[in-house]
């Protein structure tokens, strides 16, 4: 079972926890983290794009031209394809991109990408993160005592005033992400908002202690 030091936003050592093997210790798997980012992706997909088919086209619907004796090419509507302003032929039309992933291999992806975490180095855990006000420079500061670059991924555990104060700290960093993984409606522990493609696109996943113990309780126990 592993180990791992809480740090302080002092950077300093206040603690050390156990990882539980089967969630921070597994095998990644490359097939549930592609199909996992991949469902992500097509999730966050609007599916608005939209054309106008022959029958949506604005224009009159009567021939344009007699069908001989004008020496032009024969014609049928202005709403044709082939026209200027006309139809579209198989253009985008609204439709819903959304990928379906059974419970199973959500929890086997997520514990991949925590492992592949932990295997790199590059999981902290911090006894908690909290600001008083919204304050960019507070934040950074923070941020840069923990790791060496700004280039993470951070994920808190309750909605209280003080955590959302974190996020709102960090909307204007680009290289930074901040997310509380908390949804009060459910009624039982979660972790609402923890995904693979955040975890794998930024460099450095910093946790709360209690986020930790939220995962186990959720992923945890053959979950």
């Amino acid at each position: 079972m592993a180990e791992i030091k809480v740090m302080n936003l002092e950077g300093k050592e206040v603690e050390k926890i156990s990882l539980v093997p089967e969630i921070f210790e597994v095998e990644p798997s490359k097939d549930l983290l592609f199909r996992y980012i991949h469902k992500q992706l097509a999730d966050a997909r609007s599916g608005t794009a939209s054309t106008k088919v022959r029958g949506e086209v604005s224009g009159g619907g009567r021939k344009p031209w007699a069908q001989k004796h004008t020496g032009r090419a024969r014609a049928g509507s202005i709403r044709s394809p082939l026209w200027r302003h006309g139809a579209v032929v198989f253009g985008p039309r609204p439709r819903d991109w959304s990928e379906d992933m059974n419970k199973k291999m959500k929890a086997g992806a997520i514990k991949s990408a925590l492992s592949e975490k932990l295997k790199e180095g590059k999981i902290i855990v911090i006894d908690k993160f909290e600001m008083d006000a919204p304050k960019i420079k507070e934040f950074s500061n923070s941020l840069k005592t923990l790791v060496p670059s700004m280039n993470a991924f951070c994920v808190l555990d309750t909605k209280s005033e003080k955590q959302i104060n974190v996020k709102l700290s960090s909307r204007n960093l680009k290289e930074t992400k901040v997310i509380i993984a908390d949804n009060p409606n459910k009624g039982k522990v979660n972790v609402d908002g923890l995904n693979v493609y955040d975890m794998i696109k930024f460099d450095w996943l910093i946790l709360t202690k209690r986020t930790v113990e939220k995962i186990t309780e959720v992923y945890g126990h053959g979950n």
